[in-house]
């Protein structure tokens, strides 16, 4: 094997180029996975046009599928040459963070270099592939904390049908599990680009009897009603606010998802709830919300706010990939083009000016 891969590397906003880097070594608790497909997320763009800081030279990535080509001395029930997937996060399940059942959070990785408290907490810190460790964009991704992070793809699976596991699934489901949603509830889902959909799909599974997608793009409406969506309200021709309450006979959703981020989106969210409803928000949030006051009911109302950072880990990842093999979601339809890892520039110019209908795109080394 070459001692160097070829991966997509952030240099500076607005530039993430091909380079080659070294294989990276494993220790006792890692595993080297040879990468077959990733993909692009809506997290990558935002660090390409420098919404969000990582350090020049870090290669990119964090959905990775592929094959173990190396296992550290301390990893046990994996063998070389198997198909895995591991999460977007990654946390160190051993931590306090994970044992107080916020993994995501979980830094405590980075106490020994002085960059986190003695107890390990940290926000976002699970996230370790592109942001803080190098990604999947690559040929090769070290897995840290292997044992605890790594899933074995299931037989008669193929890459495509276990891309969106690592995050966009797992992020979606997790939308609709902070939904607080019961059998027979109204949603809306504001916005529905990949995690949006996603979080459609989990509202059908979850119980929901109306579910209410919004959106400005017709094509994305209708996979929406592919993935379960009972009406589609496209905000550029009605009043979503009025459209949802006409819908709710006056009393509102029980639940609202976020999955675009935006000041906009957040706000027509805590709008159309009921008194008591719940506003889960997966968005990442690029400057300061305002919460509208008569929406919020002067504070009065038992609204409930949730946000998320996905969930990772292998129990989290072979739950996911049971779904898809159950055939009760089918999320082939987002996986909307192909591109190989040389032609990755395209495929962000691709994905970051959302043409060609593009939803998620596999990216082959």
């Amino acid at each position: 094997m070459s001692s160097m891969m070829k991966a997509a590397v952030f240099i500076a906003p607005g530039r993430i180029e091909i380079a080659e880097k070294p294989i990276p070594d494993i220790g006792p608790n890692d595993a080297l996975i040879r990468i077959t497909t990733t993909t692009i997320c809506g997290t990558d763009v935002h660090i390409l046009k420098g919404e969000y800081p990582v350090a020049p030279g870090l290669t990119i990535g964090h959905e990775p599928v592929g094959i173990i080509e190396k296992l550290g001395s301390a990893v046990s029930g994996y063998q070389e040459g198997q198909r895995v997937i591991a999460g977007a996060i990654c946390p160190n399940f051993n931590s306090y963070a994970a044992q107080d059942g916020v993994a995501s959070q979980d830094g405590s990785y980075l106490i020994a270099s002085g960059k986190c408290g003695c107890h390990g907490y940290k926000a976002t810190a699970g996230w370790r592939f592109g942001n803080l460790i190098d990604g999947t964009q690559a040929e090769y991704v070290l897995v840290p904390d292997a044992q605890a992070n790594l899933s074995p793809i299931p037989d008669g699976l193929t890459d495509e049908q276990v891309l969106m596991c690592p995050d966009i699934m797992s992020t979606g489901f997790k939308g609709t599990e902070n939904a607080n949603i019961r059998i027979g509830d109204t949603v809306v889902v504001f916005a529905q680009g990949p995690i949006g959909l996603c979080a459609t799909a989990g509202a059908r599974l979850l119980g929901a009897t109306t579910i209410i997608a919004v959106d400005g793009n017709e094509h994305r409406l209708g996979i929406s009603r592919l993935m379960g969506a009972d009406v589609t309200l496209n905000f550029t021709q009605c009043d979503v606010v009025d459209e949802v309450m006409k819908l709710t006979g006056g009393r509102g959703a029980d639940s609202a998802i976020e999955a675009l981020g935006t000041q906009q989106t957040f706000a027509s969210a805590l709008q159309v709830l009921k008194p008591g409803g719940t506003l889960s928000s997966l968005g990442v949030y690029s400057s300061d919300l305002t919460i509208p006051l008569g929406a919020f009911a002067e504070g009065l109302g038992d609204h409930k706010i949730n946000t998320a950072l996905c969930p990772g880990g292998k129990e989290r990842m072979r739950r996911l990939m049971g779904v898809i093999a159950s055939g009760r979601v089918d999320l082939g339809p987002l996986v909307t083009h192909q591109y190989a890892l040389d032609d990755i520039e395209a495929a962000y110019d691709l994905f970051a000016h959302q043409r060609d209908g593009v939803l998620k795109i596999a990216i082959r080394p």
